[in-house]
């Protein structure tokens, strides 16, 4: 009989997995404590920006005109209890507010719900990101007879439904007398990437939960030392973009993760190192992860750079300037403003005394509940026009396909900062713009 699959947490990751599990040809209940929510859901759509995942989701949910059926959403614990072979834990890990520990208390609330519902014989699978340690006291919280496995996501906003459907590699944790069991489920829930070709790792509790926080470590790094190398090279006279081009033919390097610019954001790289370190200190090898502090530094000292340029292009100061700013979102293919280093450097202007306006293709709506007192324009030549400044600070391909003789007519002053080292500086100079990119020579 064909495995029956819950999703508990229905947010960016538990919608996306409940989407593709139902692709893959199983039948699947998501829940979600938020009725609005499960209401959403139920009727195809989703309350965030990732593209394909509501088409995904209309091919599927139940009731819905040409739809499997195979899709539904609850509130009911009960009928998640009733109902799974096998749940799947999607809930959110926040960073704790004013501490870097993460904030494991969604996670505790939905495990112990699950223990007063789930059958004797189904597999609880966490897929959240949490603190090494944490899948061993919580395999102690379920009943007799309902095993645990941990099983990491490895999502990139924007590439979500394909991460999901095709992913790169399954890792899947396991221990007890249950771990033979708990693997053969979970090939058999990943039977169809695994069959094209998708690496399959088994190993125990600890390392298939590190193996996350290590993975976005490892990126977080990679991203904040080719800023540092923007630094140097905006002291030294050097380009930052050959350099990295340079570097990245190594094959042990490679070229990806390798394009300097205002830095990462979003709800995971930056609260996952930070919960790393913080871990790390309570099982006392604080010092293996200290230089995460630096790379944490590096990332958010960009950010007030950005700022510098800007002041600098404006005169010194922001008082009575308009500055233009292409971009909320952290990253292109997402309206995800968490962490957002666009909407940090507009913050800081705006606070500095500059009239700042705001354009991003898919990110409005959350920055205006974030920064309800910047000005927000329905297109970017309208957030140019009379600008001081631009600057570029998300990269949306809708920012690179741009006419700059277009914007240049109406600007103030056609000056422009690009954030993240990806418009045609060429082409940008060829239409009346002074182009000027992070860790570049000025032309």
């Amino acid at each position: 009989m064909a495995l029956k699959i819950t999703v508990i947490g229905t947010g960016y990751l538990g919608a996306t997995h409940a989407a593709a599990m139902a692709e893959m040809g199983f039948e699947v209940l998501g829940l979600d404590v938020v009725p609005e929510k499960v209401e959403l859901l139920a009727s195809g759509r989703v309350p965030m920006y990732e593209p394909g995942l509501e088409e995904l989701l209309a091919k599927h949910v139940a009731g819905l005109e040409g739809s499997t059926g195979r899709l539904r959403f609850t509130t009911s614990w009960e009928e998640v209890g009733a109902f799974g072979d096998v749940h799947f834990v999607c809930v959110n890990t926040p960073q704790k507010h004013g501490e870097y520990g993460c904030d494991m208390s969604y996670v505790d609330a939905a495990f112990a719900s699950l223990a007063a519902v789930a059958r004797e014989g189904s597999l609880v699978v966490g897929k959240s990101t949490v603190p090494v340690g944490s899948a061993e006291r919580l395999a102690a919280t379920l009943p007799a007879g309902v095993d645990l496995a941990w099983n990491p996501e490895f999502l990139r906003e924007g590439f979500a439904v394909q991460d999901t459907l095709h992913p790169d590699r399954i890792v899947v944790g396991v221990s007890g007398d249950g771990a033979g069991r708990a693997e053969k489920l979970l090939r058999e829930v990943y039977a169809v990437p695994v069959g094209e070709g998708s690496p399959f790792v088994v190993g125990d509790f600890p390392t298939a939960e590190l193996v996350k926080t290590a993975a976005n470590s490892f990126l977080a790094t990679k991203i904040s030392f080719i800023n540092a190398m923007a630094e140097i090279c905006e002291a030294a006279g050097g380009d930052v973009v050959k350099l990295a081009e340079a570097i990245g033919h190594d094959e042990r390097i490679g070229n990806k993760f390798l394009r300097a610019g205002v830095g990462f954001g979003g709800g995971c790289l930056p609260k996952d190192i930070r919960a790393f370190m913080a871990r790390a200190g309570e099982l006392g090898v604080d010092q293996a992860l200290t230089f995460l502090r630096e790379i944490d530094s590096i990332n958010m000292r960009r950010r007030g750079q950005m700022v510098e340029m800007a002041r600098e292009a404006v005169g010194g100061s922001f008082l009575g300037r308009r500055v233009a700013v292409l971009g909320a979102a952290f990253k292109p293919d997402s309206d995800d403003v968490r962490d957002s280093p666009a909407l940090n450097v507009a913050g800081q202007i705006h606070l500095q005394g500059g009239q700042v306006t705001v354009y991003d293709p898919k990110g409005m709506d959350n920055a205006r509940k974030v920064f309800p007192t910047l000005a927000y324009a329905d297109s970017a030549l309208e957030a140019v026009r009379g600008a001081d400044v631009v600057l570029h600070l998300t990269e949306w391909r809708e920012f690179r396909e741009l006419d700059p003789a277009e914007l240049a007519a109406v600007a103030s002053s056609p000056v422009v900062l690009d954030g993240r080292n990806a418009l045609d500086g060429e082409r940008w100079r060829a239409a009346g713009w002074t182009y000027r990119a992070m860790g570049r020579p000025r032309a």
